[in-house]
């Protein structure tokens, strides 16, 4: 078979990354104090995340579902408004997204060649390999994953397509992307009835009217049919329901098909370029463990805020080098303590706030957490919890600045912090 090269191309021996956990988080106090999570949320770039985990990991993850940048040497913006006109985007509130600019082909080659080989030996046997990208690269990384994979180990090329607005006018209209599956052998996880869809109308409609259509072969039309390998669901952008803000968002219909496929409850699925949190959101909705893990604050905050909906407890880790940078809560902030009952006065246009009843100095455990409405609305500023003797709060605002504050034990407290 045909490889590819580029200038200085070998597998570098990668540095690990030393990872501490930052905090536990259990949604609505799910299991405080005694559930231990079943998954983990980790800031860091993962080349050294995933060259950290191998001593546990390696051969045990299931599913892996990769989103990396697509070489299009762009760098995206976050949303961070409220309510705004999706068809005015010159009023958009922005903040930094991240960053898909490169020093040519050879360089984004090397940074996805080293990923992908790492993805491989995290895999377990029974386990495949979804690769998302677009016609910028895909071509690329098909003989890429045809290497370290075996070529006969491609299980499907996907096409996602979709529709929208485009500027193009010299050209056909670029409304797809492209996902390549791989597995590691035969013996790999696919869920047919799990991801069925009813067949066209017109298909029943022929089968009921004629009974020599489909040359004498009659599916069960009631049980329905597996999927093609060309899937549309809408972008994200006509999804008002589901968008975060965050730069290229995926939508959950697509990584419900790949997860409920590929994996089985209770599995780990894994996503090294974590972005907007899908696929751990609908990995935890439907019962299986997940690992994420993204080098971008943003993309591990808005994460972390949609898993909120999803009753499970996870850890939030971090590179040492990359600590959560928090800042000492200035004046503009005033905490007040009941026995049931934290409140926040504050200026500040807070996106997220969460407190530790107890906190030992070291692991904030995250027992009670508030977040802005994503469509319109104002973030609560009151949280039911029974307070202990050591409390701490923790608060993100919409740009990303987070702070942290402690406040007196109850039995001190007058008028809190």
């Amino acid at each position: 078979m045909p490889t590819l090269h580029w200038t200085g191309k070998h597998l570098s021996p990668p540095q690990p990354a030393v990872l501490t956990t930052d905090s536990l988080l259990h949604p609505n106090g799910l299991g405080y104090s005694k559930t231990a999570p079943s998954s983990r949320l980790i800031l860091g770039d993962n080349l050294a995340v995933m060259a950290a985990l191998l001593p546990e990991y390696e051969g045990k993850i299931n599913l892996i579902y990769a989103d990396p940048p697509f070489f299009t040497n762009r760098k995206f913006n976050a949303r961070i408004g409220r309510g705004e006109d999706s068809r005015k985007p010159d009023q958009w509130k922005l903040v930094e997204g991240y960053g898909d600019d490169w020093n040519g082909l050879d360089e984004y080659l090397d940074f996805l060649y080293q990923r992908l080989a790492l993805m491989y030996r995290l895999l377990a046997p029974n386990g495949t390999l979804y690769l998302h990208l677009d016609w910028h690269a895909d071509a690329y990384a098909r003989l890429l994953l045809d290497e370290l994979f075996g070529a006969d180990n491609l299980l499907n090329e996907i096409i996602w397509v979709y529709h929208g607005p485009s500027p193009i006018r010299s050209a056909f209209n670029r409304k797809h992307d492209t996902i390549l599956s791989y597995v590691k052998g035969k013996g790999y996880t696919f869920n047919a009835d799990a991801v069925r869809e009813p067949y066209h109308h017109n298909t029943v409609n022929t089968f009921k009217s004629s009974p020599k259509a489909g040359f004498g072969k009659v599916p069960d039309l009631e049980r329905g049919k597996v999927p093609e390998d060309w899937w549309y669901f809408p972008v994200v952008a006509r999804l008002h329901s589901e968008r975060t803000g965050y730069p290229t968002q995926k939508p959950q219909a697509l990584l419900e098909r790949i997860i409920l496929a590929s994996s089985n409850p209770g599995d780990l699925v894994a996503d090294f370029f974590c972005g907007s949190g899908t696929t751990p959101f609908v990995a935890a909705k439907h019962g299986r463990r997940f690992i994420a893990c993204d080098e971008n604050f943003r993309a591990i905050h808005t994460t972390r805020s949609r898993l909120l909906d999803v009753h499970t407890v996870f850890s939030i880790e971090c590179d040492e080098s990359l600590r959560f940078p928090l800042s000492a809560a200035s004046r503009s902030v005033k905490a007040t303590v009941s026995k049931e009952t934290v409140s926040l006065k504050t200026n500040l246009d807070l996106d997220y706030w969460e407190v530790d009843p107890d906190w030992d100095g070291k692991i904030f455990r995250s027992a009670a957490q508030a977040k802005r409405p994503a469509r319109s609305g104002e973030i609560p500023l009151e949280l039911k919890i029974k307070a202990g003797r050591n409390i701490c709060i923790r608060l993100v605002t919409a740009k990303g600045r987070q702070y942290q504050l402690h406040v007196q034990p109850v039995a001190d407290a007058a008028d809190g912090l």
